[in-house]
């Protein structure tokens, strides 16, 4: 049984609700989600299952946040979500049956990419280009979504910053649009896995609901803002924290 400090329920709740508004605005909040779990004695891959229950709930709230302030992207939406819900269950598959310390060396490397992404990405600018979602244009991010989606169910930890990126470079969403697609299909494919997780048996469901409190309200926040509210910020939070993670995961696994 794991929690049973009344503290580090405070602690999951605290770091749900900063992961919740950071995978909102852009992504990357299972870099701070994951090793949290693991550090407070979950195993890898329990902490891995339990984690999607914080981003089902996150997901959700943030689709019904944007779409109080009327920023929807339906029916795309659900063609990514049900694309890479078929893809989130193979990786899941993966996710269950890799070793404890490996996922910990490969959760490290995946930190320290996303973290240099963060630190050297280029200033994205909204522009009023065409959006591209049918054609072509369709096809081709319904097979990319499928692949996103095995990576989602595989770990999912700065998958949204992907999401981010594929959406507003290749689609040609706004950033705020971009934000509003990325939660809806998040919620799909996550709900995929984590049925798939519970089925074997790899969920702690007490610690999900818990981390879900404060996922769902950092979701249900931040999506009511800017998508540049808060970005200086969240930044710099990031690059202490992951830099800290990925150190620990690696050398002291």
């Amino acid at each position: 049984m794991y929690l049973e400090n009344p503290l580090e329920y405070i602690l999951v709740i605290i770091v749900g609700f900063i992961a919740g508004s950071i995978n909102t605005l852009a992504g990357g909040g299972s870099l701070l989600t994951l090793p949290t779990l693991i550090f407070l004695g979950l195993p890898p891959t329990v902490a891995n299952a339990t984690n999607r229950i914080g981003i089902l709930f996150q997901a959700t709230s943030a689709a019904a946040g944007y779409a109080s302030k009327g920023v929807t992207n339906f029916p795309f939406n659900i063609y990514m979500g049900i694309s890479a819900l078929f893809g989130s269950v193979i990786g899941a598959k993966i996710a269950i049956e890799i070793d404890g310390q490996l996922f910990n060396r490969i959760l490290a490397i995946i930190m320290v990419i996303v973290l240099l992404f963060i630190i050297f990405k280029p200033k994205q600018k909204e522009s009023l280009i065409n959006e591209r979602l049918t054609g072509k244009y369709l096809f081709i991010s319904i097979i990319a979504f499928f692949f996103i989606g095995i990576y989602g169910g595989f770990i999912n930890a700065g998958i949204g910053i992907v999401i981010m990126i594929f959406l507003n470079s290749f689609n040609k969403l706004t950033l705020v649009k971009s934000n509003a697609t990325k939660v809806s299909l998040v919620s799909i494919y996550t709900f995929a896995a984590v049925v798939y997780f519970a089925i074997n048996n790899k969920i702690d469901w007490k610690v999900g609901f818990i981390l879900a409190i404060g996922m769902s309200l950092g979701a249900w926040l931040s999506s009511r803002w800017s998508v540049d509210k808060g970005d200086n910020i969240i930044k710099v939070f990031m690059i202490i924290v992951i830099s800290i993670m990925s150190i620990r995961l690696w050398f002291f696994s």
